[in-house]
């Protein structure tokens, strides 16, 4: 059987091994020489169990006559992590934690499960003729044989604790991880290709419609939308290629498919996208709409050359799971309140701000959603338009065309709009003209990238626009990010020092526990699972339009913010962790930045 991929299988610490290990042959095979010392003094030497420790072991052990390693997770002397150097150190064999991550389905399914669980033992992965598993006993000769023998492979054995091996033996031989279940989900009704693609060069044509990776690139799409993916990296390598999903704003290896058949998939997408095939050395930009799952998906997808050949990144644009609702943001109430206020403003600059993946366009969306109406004219200028609304002219720039945000917007103008969206305010000229939109009757919707809602003032003045103009132009500033929600399947909970939560800002009851994921098989080892949003919202005043006007420094204008009762975006971040919606280090990581 020849295995398409090899995961990565979440292994830890010390992940895979680089190297095959050189012992473990039964003729010939020379046996690595394991430490002579016990493995219980040494971890007394090393202080990571006192010698009463040690004993309660020895003797627990003598009953239930396990491990010592094993007896001593039980007891909870010491934790995994901490043993596993001195179990790697003790055989000679490289040790591993394996984690509920992703296996290569057809590497596990070489060892039947009833043969697995006997010989407590796990494929994890197959490099050409090699076959790793972990086991936790790979000094066994007679078991690496039997496996050699049903598998037809050579084996690379890695060791882990049973109670690990077993928790994902059943978790692997799961549908979810069958081969025969993977199929199932590669027939036509799972993904079906909504373009008519019809392909000059008839011969890599046929060497892709011919092989099984049309079945890989459709699994790869298809597990993207199942688990909510927003976009799909596919990146060569020296020896193999690998795949990575961008989960909850963050990128996750899937998959690392062989070396020899990653030009072939790279093939199979640009047919996908109508791209031109023979092109290798040039970027190359297309898009198509697929059916996974019954639900319509559109991919955006984008070559790039490297020095180890064509990069490949598809943005999955799932029109299933979107929603243009204001009300279904997660805004609190109260902030919720005064940005529906923003958009009954007839005319005016409204932004907001944020880094490039914190949802400000589907905030924007939900804005337009909101107010649109046969009685207002509303248009767009965007690059590019990713989703299409109703009653919406979007208009996409051609900057090649000389169609820039500037032309585009002025065009616009000529239009008669009542509410204009500008996707992204990128230089002083758009600045400009987007400000003299505001001041001369029209509602005005943009994004700018910057920390927080005070410091999207600062960069427009920065670009050139007058203070006055600026105080008398905007209505208010919507500062947003998406922090990352704790995975239900492995919550747990545990208590801060309280110097981190000074660095927070917190001021409760610093006794209290807080909840973190420890990472699972469902979050990909994340600890988390989905996204919410924190918002912080300016909203303009006499007071705040004489701050601007005189050029009163950020400090100031943050201290208004404050002053008036409006929460920060590290207040919106704590709020949702004292809630255990979210971590502590996923706040610190998204809202903190002083």
């Amino acid at each position: 059987m020849t295995a398409l991929a090899e995961p990565t299988a979440h292994l830890t610490p010390g992940d895979r091994p680089a190297t095959p290990h050189a012992g473990m042959r039964a003729e010939g095979r020379t046996c690595p020489l394991p430490s002579r010392a016990p493995l219980g003094e040494r971890l007394v030497e090393a202080g990571l169990i006192e010698r009463a420790q040690l004993e309660t072991a020895l003797s627990r052990q003598a009953e239930n006559k396990q491990r010592l390693g094993e007896t001593l997770l039980e007891l909870g002397f010491v934790t995994e992590d901490e043993l596993l150097p001195f179990i790697e150190l003790q055989t000679g064999v490289p040790a591993v934690r394996l984690r509920e991550g992703l296996l290569d389905p057809i590497a596990v399914r070489m060892l039947p499960r009833v043969f697995a669980e006997r010989l407590s033992s796990i494929a994890l992965f197959r490099v050409h003729n090699e076959l790793t598993v972990a086991t936790d006993d790979p000094l066994d000769l007679e078991r690496i044989d039997r496996i050699e023998t049903a598998t037809g492979l050579t084996v690379r054995p890695v060791f882990a604790f049973k109670a690990a091996i077993d928790r994902i033996t059943r978790r692997a031989y799961d549908d979810d991880f069958r081969v025969d279940a993977v199929t199932a989900d590669l027939d036509d009704s799972a993904v079906e290709l909504r373009n008519d693609v019809e392909v000059d060069v008839s011969s890599v044509h046929q060497l892709v419609e011919g092989s099984p990776v049309i079945n890989l690139v459709n699994y790869l799409v298809l597990q993207a939308v199942r688990k909510g993916a927003s976009d799909i990296h596919i990146e060569p390598g020296r020896k193999s290629a690998t795949v990575r999903y961008r989960v909850d704003g963050q990128l996750v290896e899937v998959l690392r498919p062989r070396r020899d058949i990653y030009p072939t998939i790279v093939s199979r997408i640009k047919v996908m996208a109508k791209m031109d095939i023979a092109e290798h050395r040039m970027p190359q930009d297309g898009r198509c709409q697929v059916v996974a799952d019954g639900k319509e998906v559109d991919l955006r997808i984008s070559t790039l050359p490297t020095v180890l050949g064509e990069k490949v990144v598809m943005r999955v644009l799932d029109k299933g799971r979107l929603t243009f609702n204001l009300g279904e943001l997660g805004m609190p109430p109260g902030v919720l309140t005064v940005v529906k206020d923003l958009l009954r403003k007839p005319y005016g600059l409204m932004l907001v701000t944020g880094p490039t993946g914190s949802g400000k366009t589907t905030t924007l969306y939900s804005a337009l959603e909101l107010i649109k109406s046969v009685h207002r004219n509303i248009v767009t200028v965007e690059d590019p338009v990713e989703y299409q609304i109703e009653l919406i002219n979007q208009v996409q720039v051609e900057s090649g065309r000389g169609m820039g945000f500037p032309g585009a917007l002025r065009s616009i103008l000529r239009q008669d709009p009542d509410v204009i969206m500008v996707g992204e305010i990128r230089d002083p000229e758009t600045a400009q003209v987007a400000v003299q939109a505001a001041l001369t009757g029209h509602l005005v919707l943009s994004t700018l990238h910057t920390n927080d809602s005070a410091g999207a003032i600062m960069r427009l003045m920065d670009m050139g626009v007058e203070s006055y103009k600026l105080a008398a132009a905007l209505v208010g500033v919507v500062a947003q990010r998406l922090v990352r929600t704790i995975c239900q399947n492995c919550k747990t909970t545990y208590y801060a020092s309280s110097e981190y939560l000074d660095a927070l800002h917190f001021t409760g009851d610093k006794r209290r526990s807080w909840a973190k994921g420890e990472g699972c098989r469902d979050c990909f080892d994340t600890g988390f699972h989905g996204r919410k949003g924190i918002y912080e919202v300016l909203p303009s005043d006499p007071e705040l339009r004489r701050l601007i006007a005189r050029d009163a420094p950020v400090d100031s204008i943050r201290g208004w913010l404050t002053d008036n009762g409006h929460h920060t975006l590290l207040q919106g971040g704590m709020r949702l962790a004292e809630l255990e919606e979210t971590s502590l280090e996923e706040v610190a990581r998204v809202a903190f930045f002083e």
